[in-house]
């Protein structure tokens, strides 16, 4: 048998392709929810300032990472149409006008920042101010109002699992953006930021719960996930790094907060992804399996992806070790 017919008949190395890509796509999602959702929580965090030169020290935070950090969105979305096209096809479709109001919530908080910076007029400032705080906000929530109706396969577009996923994934940006916040600011913005990290980590807590609680009480086909060893282990992870969050901020540990809040992050991701499989799309009744793509183009896709994903992984390691450490006084965004 030629090399092309074994691509074609069998999995490359004999390997689970279609259960690795499924792990793939979830990690992909967890790269953009943690690294852009610091940039949705200093979106967040900026309403709380007054000051126009804190203002502008929140700006020039993100400002070098910010749509670097977008790419992963775009990955994302690429992986699953090439990965599990039918799945692809089915959300957009199920979920079109959500799919919509995401990116146009992502288009004003890019926009944004750029518009604020254009003139120092105090009621043109305001207003992109406002802008600035309303994509940073309603982006991470319909995110994940879009992936909680996704897991447990809604067909509405507001569904109470839904908003509640939306306020979880939210409050957890807070949590990121006031960690980095933590590693990019000094003084006492930065003794500020931290007081907001730790009460938005005691409500991400509390709000991930009572989610996790509603979903057990209305879907009853997901009850027997919830008593998996995963999930279980999962949930006290949550809870133990909450902990080591917070204490890790109040002792002003800061590089240990955001690490705290990747495996945070990496955690909800996690947990969906569980509680999902083996269906990549409940509502239609497609597993994993029945979803993916066939052998051939999975193989090619999966030798292409293990030589272009770390060298993006390489981009973004010097990336941020460029721009390590905090923000001038004086920098601005521009």
């Amino acid at each position: 048998m030629t090399n092309v017919e074994s691509l074609a008949t069998k999995p490359l190395f004999g390997l689970p392709l279609a259960e690795l890509w499924f792990a793939l796509l979830f990690f992909i999602f967890g790269m953009f929810l943690f690294l852009d959702g610091f940039d949705f929580g200093v979106g967040v965090l900026f309403a709380t300032r007054n000051d126009d030169h804190e203002k502008e020290q929140l700006l020039a935070a993100v400002g070098p990472f910010w749509d670097g950090n977008e790419v992963w969105l775009v990955v994302f979305g690429g992986a699953l149409f090439a990965a599990f096209p039918s799945v692809y096809a089915n959300l957009f479709s199920r979920y079109y006008l959500l799919m919509f109001a995401i990116l146009a919530a992502l288009g004003l908080r890019g926009l944004a920042p750029e518009m604020y910076e254009e003139r120092e007029d105090d009621r043109w400032r305001t207003l992109w101010g406002y802008s600035f705080v309303i994509g940073s906000t309603v982006t991470p929530f319909l995110l994940g109002l879009f992936v909680m109706n996704w897991l447990v396969g809604a067909t509405g577009l507001i569904t109470p699992v839904g908003v509640l996923g939306g306020v979880t994934v939210l409050v957890l940006t807070i949590v990121d953006g006031a960690a980095f916040l933590g590693l990019k600011t000094r003084g006492a913005l930065r003794d500020e930021m931290r007081d907001y990290g730790i009460r938005a980590a005691v409500g991400y807590l509390g709000i991930a719960i009572i989610t996790l609680g509603v979903i057990y009480v209305t879907e009853p086909g997901l009850r027997s996930s919830f008593r998996s060893i995963t999930v279980v282990a999962l949930v006290m992870l949550t809870a133990t790094l909450t902990g080591i969050y917070t204490v890790a901020l109040r002792r002003r540990r800061y590089y240990a907060a955001f690490a705290a809040t990747a495996t945070l992050v990496f955690g909800l991701v996690g947990l969906v992804a569980t509680l999902l499989f083996p269906f990549v799309d409940r509502t239609a009744g497609l597993t994993v399996r029945e979803a993916i793509i066939s052998t051939l183009p999975l193989n090619i896709m999966s030798i292409m992806a293990s030589v272009l994903l770390p060298i993006v992984l390489g981009y973004f390691v010097m990336l941020y070790s460029a721009f390590s450490g905090p923000v001038d006084t004086e920098e601005t965004y521009g």
